[in-house]
């Protein structure tokens, strides 16, 4: 597993239990040689006294688990101190799993049950089965996603399979509740068969008012989120592809204002050619940039190669206008916009010189970029990432809450093409443009102001075309 170098990433973080005897300068001791290791002290905690100690925990935030382990061993070593144990945060954060269900009624009473269930139930069963859209009114299904893996493109970690994959799904779960309000339930599936995979979703959808596609590999991606888009009447939503592209397409729209270019008159290269490329790139031409290349990591994708799988073809067929060849080092002269979904490390300073004047650079690989900010900030006007740790994160929890709470709320179909522009637009402006700044192109994930602001966009042009 590939993590961040970040010191101050807290997912990177351990606490240390430590007996530290009562002896003058045992504590400082014990911040100098975290201090001189690379560690940085985020709380030091006093558990309880002892006769002749203190128990203390302490937090440290370290670049990775090999530093912490680093750091541990040397803290075992210092005079008047015993090491007790140490946790992984993220780890004991885990514990049990981060989500539960909670009953909503109370279930106290003889009168509590026969209302809740049986007998009571059975009459609002009885309505459903007259009607089956009581079903949104009458259960869980008019609030209630599925976010359904095969384990398959799991973050930047690959083939890990559904048990592996339930940690993320989990998290993707609380977003749905955190943001909008939605109870979301991880659907882990432990099968890589599309036909398979589209009989089952399809078997589970009655219980659920929304399809979360997640971490499944192109190509199979874009034939099991058509085809499940074609059998069911709820929506289908493939956060991977969709949910990038949205969120990407409306970090574009604010750079270009920074910058006072058009998208007619930009050149954009996108370095990635999988689900998150592609939807990017198409949405990308709905907002009409007319010269965008696609790359894959043989370089440029054109008419004239003969390795393109399906997905690829789109691009063969649809960019690269000018037909040009060449690797991604090639082809990145004079572009406007960069955007990256591929691979760390894959561009240098020099690369970004090689940009037109005034580049865009969004470097979205994760947990590592195409390139560090720190390398393209001095050279490019706007540069982001999908990490939090650096201005301008380009995170799918901008979008895909409001999105969904949309399209229940005014119980859409599916989630057309102009539903995912106008969210675009709608977390555009989300902000001032008086207040837009290289370091200020997009919202804040926790600004509460943008899911609502997705929603109601999702709403009227669900009305405009009903």
């Amino acid at each position: 597993m590939t993590v961040s170098s970040s010191p101050h990433n807290p997912s990177n973080s351990v606490v240390v239990r430590l007996r530290l005897f009562n002896e003058v300068g045992v504590l400082n001791r014990v911040t100098q040689k975290i201090s001189e290791l690379g560690g940085n002290i985020g709380a030091i905690d006093i558990v309880r006294p002892e006769p002749n100690a203190l128990i203390r925990d302490i937090t440290i935030y370290t670049h990775n688990p090999e530093h912490g382990e680093k750091l541990v061993e040397a803290l075992k070593e210092i005079q008047d101190v015993e090491y007790i144990n140490f946790s992984d945060r993220t780890f004991l954060a885990h514990l049990q799993g981060k989500i539960e269900i909670q009953n909503r009624l109370p279930l106290n009473t003889r009168d509590d049950l026969s209302i809740a269930y049986t007998p009571g139930v059975a009459r609002v069963c009885t309505a459903i089965h007259k009607n089956s859209e009581e079903a949104y009114k009458l259960t869980i299904k008019g609030n209630t996603v599925a976010v359904v893996t095969d384990g398959t493109a799991v973050l930047g970690l690959g083939d890990i399979g559904p048990k592996a994959a339930m940690p993320v799904m989990e998290g993707k779960a609380m977003l749905f509740k955190q943001f909008a309000d939605i109870d979301a339930w991880p659907i882990c599936l432990d099968t890589k068969d599309s036909d398979e995979i589209v009989s089952i979703v399809k078997a589970l959808a009655p219980g659920f008012g929304g399809i979360n596609l997640e971490d499944i590999s192109a190509p199979r991606c874009f034939e099991i989120e058509n085809r499940l888009r074609q059998e069911l009447d709820i929506p289908v939503f493939h956060d991977d592809q969709h949910g990038t592209a949205v969120v990407t397409t409306a970090a574009l729209i604010n750079a270009l204002k920074v910058v006072g270019k058009k998208p007619k008159d930009i050149k954009v290269v996108v370095s990635g050619a999988g689900a998150a490329g592609t939807a990017c790139s198409k949405m990308i031409l709905h907002l009409g940039v007319q010269n965008l290349i696609g790359c894959d990591s043989k370089g440029a994708i054109h008419k004239g190669r003969s390795d393109l799988n399906s997905s690829k073809h789109w691009f063969a067929e649809n960019t690269n206008s000018n037909f040009e060849k060449g690797t991604l080092k090639e082809v990145i002269r004079g572009a406007d916009v960069f955007v990256g979904v591929s691979a760390p490390n894959i561009l240098d300073a020099d690369d970004i010189r090689n940009m037109g004047k005034d580049a865009i650079v969004f470097a979205m690989a994760n947990p590592d970029p195409e390139i560090l900010p720190e390398e393209a900030r001095p050279i490019a006007a706007v540069v982001a990432t999908g990490r939090s740790d650096y201005p301008n994160q380009i995170n799918n929890v901008l979008c895909f809450p409001g999105i969904f709470r949309g399209a229940l709320d005014c119980r859409a179909k599916a989630i057309t093409e102009e539903m995912k522009l106008a969210a675009s637009h709608a977390i555009a402006e989300s902000l001032d443009e008086e207040h837009l700044n290289p370091d200020y192109i997009i919202p804040t994930v926790f600004d509460k102001s943008v899911t609502p602001k997705i929603a109601e966009a999702i709403a009227e042009c669900h009305a405009k075309n009903h």
